[in-house]
């Protein structure tokens, strides 16, 4: 039995929602709770900084009850059903990615078989994934995440199987829509059912989870191009029938059943168990220590977490006085959760800066993947055959290298310490390595416009397409790290929303744009300069705080 004396500190619940530039705790001190923290920065306690930024909102009681379950699952540590987690959720980013890619590496087929050439189904994507992540992302956080974690997945692979039968653009673009919006779901609720079992000396692994986006591009790019090479419309075809252009129609129906497949598994071999800090915010504490002690139990340890311990901090108000769900709960309930991400003046700062950083990387990243092509070919540059084969090669090569990214950005995040000043130390971190990133991007963007032949062009997207992704995979884990437990699905879900509206204009700017100018090019440059400098002014550093 572990001898862990779990914190716990008696809270009046009469006195538990408290306003935020009055939450003093009698044993700290003002500067205590409110440390300033410069970029990559941080003198604060733990639990302390993610108290006084409002980590947890405004509720004192929820905020003790996290500490003690936090100090639980540090105490049981990493175990098989993490590394459980880590596949199958690593998995589900593989997916997203790879249901992703399949519609742009399947545009061109899809229309000329159906005459239309308006970037239609892209934007059904984009809508989609619009769709799902405001829909899972708020759902999860009313509803809870084990049903949504078990779902969405499942939806994905069905619609996507359906979505090889579609005869006409209009039934396909709908389908694109259902098959992204479950996509867009499951997105959301990889990292944050994660984040929410993992002990605090591995939440690194978050950011490492990223590098399973890379593996699911470059299965999408293998399998693709043998059925596009070999089973659609010549390009010269004067009339694309369907019984001559198979190929895309192959790639979903296969792709959609590897997606069936790993939600079955996700299911079955996992047997998600809700997570321990929505059942702590619904009230469920009999429930959380039930779960907490068979995942210690089948990973041979012993905690000594209790209800009793749980308890001691005081009830939640509103869990003690909730009712089933009645018309117009849950869009109250929804409305708190939004009112939480902007609780304090940091958090306000925090979740606006994630937003605007989601929100510019939805534009300028599909800008660069559109425009650079056209860009290049208008300046001369010799970038091969122009085969398949050529094209679907630099494709699988950039891809797999984009695996490397998130793999380098968790290794930034060992880098120590180094004390300076009065009790001061300059710490890397989350935000440095997203810094790290996009700085990074914006040269190697810059410097792509001056390349000349196709050799160049493979090595330059490659080594982009690492520098994007170390920001990137960053990016992903970063933000539910700083979001607070119970909006955390729905501040996800927001930033999710934001990259996927602004990736809607990205094909029609595509489409009507000048795409020998090489202005979009130097845009999405400016665009990761500026996500650079994001960085210096976010107020939480995960690096030095437990996510809450």
């Amino acid at each position: 039995m572990s001898d862990t004396n779990y914190p716990v500190e008696k809270t009046n619940p009469n006195t538990a929602h408290l306003d935020v530039d009055n939450t003093i705790s009698p044993s700290l001190t003002k500067e205590q709770l409110h440390p300033h923290q410069s970029f990559m920065d941080s003198n604060s306690d733990t639990d302390v900084d993610n108290n006084s930024m409002g980590m947890t909102g405004n509720d004192r009681v929820l905020y003790e009850q996290l500490r003690i379950v936090n100090a639980a699952i540090d105490d049981i540590g990493l175990t098989a059903y993490h590394w459980k987690l880590f596949c199958l959720n690593g998995m589900g980013y593989a997916t997203d990615s790879l249901l992703i890619l399949l519609q742009s590496l399947t545009l061109k087929s899809v229309q000329k078989e159906f005459n239309n050439d308006f970037p239609a189904s892209t934007m059904a994507l984009y809508g989609g994934a619009f769709l799902g992540a405001v829909f899972w992302g708020f759902s999860a956080d009313i509803i809870g995440r084990k049903f949504a974690f078990n779902t969405s997945l499942l939806l994905s692979g069905v619609f996507a199987m359906i979505t090889a039968g579609m005869p006409n653009l209009g039934g396909y673009c709908a389908l694109i829509v259902l098959t992204i919006m479950g996509a867009g779901g499951n997105l959301i609720l990889d990292t944050t059912v994660f984040l929410e079992f993992l002990p605090s000396s591995k939440q690194w692994m978050l950011t490492l989870l990223a590098f399973w986006w890379g593996i699911g591009q470059t299965v999408a790019v293998l399998v693709t191009w043998p059925l596009i090479k070999n089973y659609s419309c010549p390009d010269d075809a004067p009339v694309c029938l369907k019984k001559d252009n198979m190929g895309w129609r192959y790639c979903w129906i296969t792709l959609g059943g590897l997606v069936l497949v790993l939600a079955i598994l996700r299911v079955t071999v996992i047997r998600l168990v809700e997570t321990p800090k929505f059942n702590l915010c619904e009230g469920n504490i009999e429930q959380v220590v039930e779960d907490l002690h068979k995942i210690a139990r089948d990973g041979g340890k012993e905690i000594s977490l209790s209800v009793e311990q749980l308890e001691a901090c005081g009830r939640l108000d509103e869990n003690e006085e909730k009712a089933p769900r009645q018309r117009g709960a849950w869009f109250k309930q929804l409305f708190e959760h939004l009112h939480l991400l902007y609780a304090t003046r940091k958090l306000a700062i925090s979740s606006s800066l994630l937003f605007l950083s989601w929100t510019i990387i939805g534009i300028c990243y599909p800008l660069y993947t559109a425009f650079l092509p056209f860009f290049l070919e208008s300046r001369g540059a010799e970038l091969g055959d122009g085969s398949i084969d050529t094209t679907y090669k630099n494709l699988a090569i950039a891809n797999a290298c984009s695996v490397a990214g998130p793999i380098i950005a968790a290794g930034l995040l060992f880098i120590p310490s180094i004390p300076y000043g009065k009790g001061r130390k300059f710490t890397v971190g989350r935000r440095g390595a997203m810094c790290i990133g996009a700085l990074l991007s914006m040269t190697f963007l810059f410097a792509y416009t001056a390349i000349t032949n196709n050799a160049q062009n493979v090595a330059f997207s490659a080594v982009t397409n690492v520098t994007i992704f170390i920001y990137f995979g960053t990016l992903f884990a970063f933000t539910p790290e700083v979001l607070p437990s119970r909006c955390r699905a729905t501040g996800n879900g927001i930033a999710i929303a934001c990259t996927r509206i602004a990736g809607i204009f990205a094909p029609l700017i595509a489409y009507f744009g000048d795409t020998s100018s090489s202005v979009p090019i130097y845009v999405c440059a400016g665009c990761f300069a500026g996500l650079g400098v994001i960085c210096f002014f976010y107020p939480f550093e995960p690096a030095e705080t437990r996510a809450m």
